[in-house]
């Protein structure tokens, strides 16, 4: 499951850019996770201020 910790989210938009399923939906308030999250974690590496957490792991 991905979370975002939205003390810590500067709603940039940089996640929603590579989320592969359009998971995620930046308000100019919030960011949330859709139900249809895959939780593949390609968002995670994106945050510059890591707000977001969670995924599978990444296979090598």
């Amino acid at each position: 499951m991905i979370r975002v910790d939205p003390d810590v989210c500067v709603l940039c938009g940089l996640c929603t850019g590579v989320c592969p399923p359009n998971a995620l939906d930046l308000t100019p308030t919030e960011l949330k996770v859709l139900p249809h999250c895959t939780a593949c974690g390609w968002c995670v590496p994106y945050c510059p201020v890591g707000a977001i957490s969670g995924g599978r792991p990444r296979r090598r």
